[in-house]
């Protein structure tokens, strides 16, 4: 059996390091070069890059990837200006997908995939945020008033006939409308030569 003074001894806190390393800045410079390479992720030309140059067979890379999750973290996401970098930095987590981005066809569809959706991102966005409006129902005509001498209100007519576009009142102009006569009667159109 251990004596009580043996206890005692194995009881003490280590005392920590004496040469502890202080960050200068505060952590500012380690973030923001953290911050710099996870943004730089979402360019599938550097992950095929990274993938040419075999740093994705290097443990302490694929351990480094895995580290860098703390990004998706809300107190951190804020900072990040290109959110496709999350994804590829998920999608890295996978050794099938590093495998794949060796191969340039491969970078060249993630490219495309990921041009694609800039190009349609706010009409997907808009599609999936902004519910569709119900259709509204169709207001039965008011009963008829008593016949009277007064005209019906130019404004209730109006209401209920579409206006027309001005490609509509070209097309209701004769060929021979006095609009296109000059003072002497002569047809100023333009005609085709030669007919």
């Amino acid at each position: 059996m251990a004596s009580p003074e043996e206890i005692d001894d194995t009881s003490e806190v280590p005392s920590p390091p004496k040469n502890v390393y202080k960050d200068p800045d505060g952590g500012r410079q380690r973030f923001l070069l953290e911050l710099e390479f996870i943004q730089c992720l979402a360019n599938p030309t550097y992950i095929h890059y990274l993938a040419q140059n075999r740093y994705f067979e290097d443990e302490a890379f694929i351990e480094y990837l895995n580290y860098l999750q703390y990004w998706q973290r809300p107190e951190y996401i804020k900072f990040i200006m290109y959110p496709h970098c999350l994804y590829f930095l998920e999608l890295l987590q996978n050794p099938n997908f590093r495998t794949a981005m060796a191969h340039p066809a491969n970078k060249e569809l993630a490219h495309r995939q990921q041009f694609y959706y800039w190009k349609n991102y706010r009409n997907n966005r808009l599609k999936h945020i902004l519910p569709r409006p119900l259709p509204e129902p169709i207001a039965p005509p008011p009963p008829p008033a008593p016949s009277t001498s007064l005209p019906p209100a130019p404004s209730a007519t109006a209401a209920l006939s579409p206006a027309l576009s001005p490609m509509q009142y070209n097309n209701m102009l004769s060929k021979n409308d006095t609009r296109n006569m000059g003072a002497a009667g002569i047809d100023r159109r333009k005609r085709k030569k030669g007919t």
